[in-house]
């Protein structure tokens, strides 16, 4: 089963610095699964995986066009150099240099990790939607931790195939941008948080650049990834997402 989440990871059409109206809980969580993205977007992002036994980083570069095209390829460590993830419509696959093969990724693996990450294939490559896959209303909305805030709970809808039973969604309520994402399991247990922080300026939009991604049955252990640069609305051709280029 596929896991909604915002990783790669690629999201959003320009968030505004103060907040001009108020938004529905629809259109705050469209931004949100979009924060990222634009009519197109690239960049390049360092990934850090802690666990109880190896910390490593790998460094990323990733292309995007509207919603249902993203590669992700691999720069380093050496050894990893040229693997890559391809999403386009609603199949993916992974290349692995090393034997020079292309797989294509089942959906029953959606929720498998990427690369030894805490992220899933489907974190990494956003194949479901919080504002289609759940039914969703604002939960709170104030102060809280010094900041005006608008939290949104999540609750899937009966024929979609997420694995969570809920996710709850805080944005900083002057601009929307997210502070935390908080994923229960089916028994309403917390399984993981993703906080959102570095604000950075990319081109002419105010970003976070750090998210961090800890799972709360494996203390210690977290994925960081960090964006280094992003560029929006960039003149990708649909070849970029052809299995011929995942190889190059």
């Amino acid at each position: 089963m596929s896991r909604s989440s915002p990783i790669l990871v690629v999201l959003c059409l320009c968030l505004p610095s103060v907040a001009a109206e108020e938004l529905t809980a629809r259109q705050i969580l469209d931004k949100v699964d979009d924060l990222y993205r634009g009519e197109s977007s690239q960049g390049t992002m360092v990934m850090k995986v802690v666990t109880e036994h190896w910390t490593r980083e790998m460094r990323l570069r990733f292309w995007s066009k509207g919603k249902d095209m993203t590669l992700i390829r691999i720069l380093s460590p050496h050894k990893e150099k040229g693997t890559a993830t391809l999403k386009n419509g609603n199949k993916i696959w992974n290349y692995l240099p090393k034997i020079k093969r292309t797989i294509k990724v089942p959906s029953s693996m959606m929720g498998g990790a990427w690369m030894g990450s805490h992220f899933t294939n489907d974190d990494l490559v956003k194949e479901s939607r919080m504002a289609d896959d759940y039914d969703f209303e604002i939960t709170f909305r104030g102060e809280r931790g010094g900041q005006d805030v608008v939290e949104i709970t999540c609750t899937p809808r009966q024929d979609a195939a997420v694995v969570w039973g809920k996710v709850v969604v805080e944005v900083r309520r002057k601009d929307y941008l997210p502070l935390v994402q908080r994923y229960y399991d089916e028994d309403m247990k917390l399984a993981r948080s993703m906080t959102f922080s570095g604000e950075k300026l990319f081109g002419e939009r105010s970003l976070p650049s750090v998210m961090k991604l800890v799972p709360e049955d494996k203390p210690g252990e977290s994925t960081e990834v960090r964006y280094e640069d992003v560029e929006f609305d960039v003149g990708l051709p649909d070849s970029k997402f052809s299995l011929r280029s995942l190889q190059e």
